[in-house]
C-alpha cells in the first residue's frame, strides 16, 4: 500500500466514515466548516458512546482500586444531575464550579453539569484564596464541589458571597454537605431533560493571558464536539499516510492515563472527551508520580501517553530506572509546551514500538490546533506540526493583519467551530482576539511548503512552565503589591526540566532593603506557586526603557541572564 495525500487521506476516510462529512453552517454571523452527522452536545456524545464502549459493559474508569463500567459512569453521571437539579436547581444557562484535584468526582459533576445545560467552571487547583476569589466573582459561582485543600481556602469566601460548597472525599468531613451522602440519597436517576443547542455554553476554563487577571474562557458543547472528532479522524488517517506502520493484528483496545489536571484543556478534551466516542478506557492519576505512571501503564496495558514535555521525560527516566520497556504504549504525546528537539529521538529510541507526537492548541480553540507524529516529527522536531482537518483554516498575519507572503513569519491565526465564544466580561479582549471567526493566537509562525508550521516565538507576554501558562503582568502585579518594589519587571528563565520558569527585576524603593527570599514568601500569599519567580535580581536604579518608554522586558532578560553564573 502506497502513501497518499493528507488531503486524499481525508477524502477516503469520509467516504468510509460518513460520520465525518461536512457542509458549511452559520454560527453567531459566521460561516464556518462543521461536521454535521456527530452528536451536537456533550450530552449526545456520552450517549452515542455506548456502543464504542461494548454496549455500556467496558470497564471504562480506573482511580485507583476503584473501577467503573461504562454504564455505571453514565448512572453516577444521571444520579449527579438529579441532585444538581432538585438539591441545587441547577438548570440551563447555570454555572457549577470544579475546585478539586483529579479524581472522578470531577468528571461526575461536569458532565452531569453540562448534561443538564448548565456550565462548568473549572477552578485551577493550585490557586490561592486571592486568585479563587477573582473567578468565583468574575463567574458568578454560588455551587462549588471541592475537595479538602481547595474547601479550605474556598471557606474565607463563602460567607460574602453566599457560597455553597460540597465536599469531596478528603473534604467530607469539613462540610455538612458531602458527595457520597448525596449519591447514598439518590440511588438512581435518568438522563436529564434539557433542550440543549450546540452553541450553547458548556464550559468556563481560566487562561493566563497577557493581563493580569485569568481570562475565563467561554467554549460551546459545537466547539468542543467538532475538536473530539478531529482528533478521531485524524486517527484514522494516520495508517493512510503511513502504511508501513499499518499490523495485520487487531489493534489493542485504546487505554488512556490522565496524567495532568483536569481543569486544563489538555486532559479534559484530547484524553477524556475524547475516550468516549474512541471505546477507549481511562486511568486517572490524581497528581503526577512517574514511577506510579510506569506501574500503572503496565498493569492497566496503557497504550496512550499524554502530558507537558516534561512529564515524558519523567517517564523515561522512571523506565530506564525501573527497568521497564512499557510495550503497551503506541503513543506518547506532548501539549501545553514545546518539547525539547532532543527528547524526540530519546523517546523514539527507547520506545520504538509507540509514536512520539507534539501538539499545539490552545483553551480558546477547545485544544484543538496543530500536531504530528511519527516520521513526520522525528524530521522536523523543532516544528508544531501540520494543521488538523478538515475544519480548520489558517492564516500568518502581520502587525496590520494582513497576510504575510508563505514562508514568512506572521502571527498564528485560525478559525474553526473549536474556537472559544469569547472572553468571559471581556469584551474588548474578546474582540482583539476574535475577528470575524478567525482567532489570533499570540503565536508567531512559519508554515513550509508542506504545511507543517513551525512556532518561533511569542507575541504576547506569558512564560510557560513546565505546561502552565503564566502572564507577567500577573507575576508584577503581585510584586508591586509589596512595600519595597517601586516597579518590577517578570520574564521567562530557561530551565532544563520545566523548559521555562519565571524570573524577576525590581527596583527597591528609596531607604528599602530586602532579601529575595522574603519576597518570595511574601508572593506565596497572592499568587500560586509555580507562579513565583525561581531568581529575583533588586536594584536601586529605575529598570531600563525602550522607545516608546516601556520597560525593555527582553532587553532586562538578557541582562540579568548575563549575570548568572555559567
Amino acid at each position: 500500500m502506497t502513501a497518499i495525500s493528507l488531503q486524499d487521506a481525508v477524502a477516503q476516510a469520509v467516504v468510509e466514515n460518513p460520520i465525518f462529512e461536512t457542509a458549511e453552517a452559520e454560527i453567531r454571523g459566521v460561516t464556518y466548516r462543521v461536521f454535521t452527522q456527530t452528536p451536537q452536545t456533550i450530552r449526545d456524545l456520552l450517549q452515542h458512546a455506548r456502543t464504542a464502549q461494548d454496549n455500556g459493559a467496558a470497564d471504562y474508569l480506573v482511580f485507583g482500586d476503584e473501577r467503573w463500567t461504562y454504564d455505571e459512569f453514565c448512572n453516577d453521571i444521571k444520579r449527579v444531575s438529579a441532585i444538581l437539579a432538585d438539591r441545587y436547581g441547577i438548570g440551563q444557562g447555570d454555572r457549577v464550579g470544579i475546585a478539586m484535584r483529579n479524581c472522578p468526582e470531577l468528571l461526575l459533576v461536569f458532565m452531569a453539569t453540562v448534561s443538564l445545560g448548565g456550565i462548568a467552571v473549572f477552578l485551577n487547583a493550585w490557586w490561592t484564596t486571592e486568585e479563587l476569589a477573582y473567578a468565583v466573582d468574575d463567574a458568578e459561582v454560588r455551587l462549588i464541589f471541592a475537595d479538602g485543600k481547595r474547601l479550605e481556602r474556598l471557606r474565607p469566601l463563602a460567607a460574602d458571597r453566599g457560597l455553597t460548597l460540597v465536599g469531596v472525599r478528603d473534604a467530607e468531613a469539613l462540610t455538612d454537605q458531602g458527595f457520597s451522602r448525596l449519591m447514598a440519597d439518590q440511588p438512581q436517576a435518568d438522563w436529564p431533560d434539557a433542550d440543549i443547542h450546540p452553541d450553547d455554553d458548556f464550559a468556563i476554563m481560566y487562561s493566563s493571558g497577557t493581563t493580569s487577571a485569568p481570562k475565563g474562557v467561554v467554549q460551546t458543547h459545537r466547539g468542543a464536539i467538532h475538536a473530539v472528532y478531529s482528533w478521531l479522524l485524524a486517527t484514522l488517517i494516520a495508517p493512510k499516510l503511513n502504511p508501513g506502520k499499518v499490523s495485520p493484528d487487531p489493534a489493542p483496545r485504546p487505554v488512556g492515563l490522565v496524567a495532568t489536571p483536569l481543569f486544563h484543556v489538555t486532559a479534559t478534551h484530547p484524553i477524556f472527551l475524547l475516550s468516549l466516542p474512541a471505546g477507549a478506557k481511562l486511568v486517572v492519576m490524581d497528581r503526577w508520580d512517574a514511577d506510579a505512571a510506569v506501574k500503572l501503564i503496565k498493569d492497566e496495558k496503557i497504550t496512550r501517553f499524554l502530558g507537558v514535555p516534561t512529564q515524558s521525560a519523567d517517564l523515561l527516566q522512571a523506565a530506564e530506572r525501573l527497568g521497564a520497556r512499557l510495550e503497551t504504549l503506541d503513543y506518547i504525546g506532548a501539549g501545553g509546551a514545546k518539547r525539547p528537539a532532543a527528547q524526540v529521538a530519546e523517546l523514539h529510541q527507547s520506545f520504538p514500538q509507540a509514536e512520539v507526537a507534539t501538539g499545539w492548541g490552545m483553551t480558546e480553540t477547545n485544544a484543538m490546533g496543530i500536531g504530528m507524529q511519527g516520521a513526520d516529527y522525528l524530521s522536523r522536531p523543532g516544528a508544531a506540526g501540520r494543521l488538523y482537518p478538515p475544519v480548520q483554516e489558517l492564516r500568518f498575519l502581520d502587525e496590520t493583519g494582513q497576510d504575510v507572503p508563505p514562508g514568512d513569519v506572521g502571527e498564528i491565526t485560525v478559525k474553526s467551530p473549536c474556537n472559544m465564544r469569547c472572553y468571559l466580561n471581556k469584551p474588548d479582549e474578546t474582540a482583539a482576539t476574535l475577528q470575524d471567526g478567525w482567532l489570533r493566537t499570540g503565536d508567531l509562525g512559519q508554515i513550509d511548503e508542506d504545511g507543517f508550521v513551525t512556532i518561533v516565538d511569542r507575541k504576547k507576554n506569558i512564560i510557560i512552565r513546565g505546561g502552565e501558562n503564566i502572564a507577567c503582568l500577573d507575576v508584577e502585579g503581585a510584586l508591586h503589591r509589596h512595600p519595597a518594589v517601586a516597579e518590577a519587571c517578570a520574564f521567562a528563565l530557561p530551565h532544563e526540566r520545566l523548559g521555562e520558569v519565571v524570573g524577576a527585576c525590581v527596583q527597591l524603593r528609596p531607604g528599602h532593603s530586602i532579601k529575595e527570599a522574603d519576597i518570595q514568601a511574601f508572593l506565596r500569599d497572592h499568587i500560586a506557586h509555580f507562579k513565583v519567580p525561581e531568581r529575583i535580581w533588586m536594584q536601586p536604579d529605575p529598570l531600563p526603557r525602550g522607545a516608546t518608554d516601556k520597560i525593555d522586558r527582553r532587553g532586562l532578560q538578557a541582562a540579568c541572564l548575563a549575570m548568572q553564573p555559567a
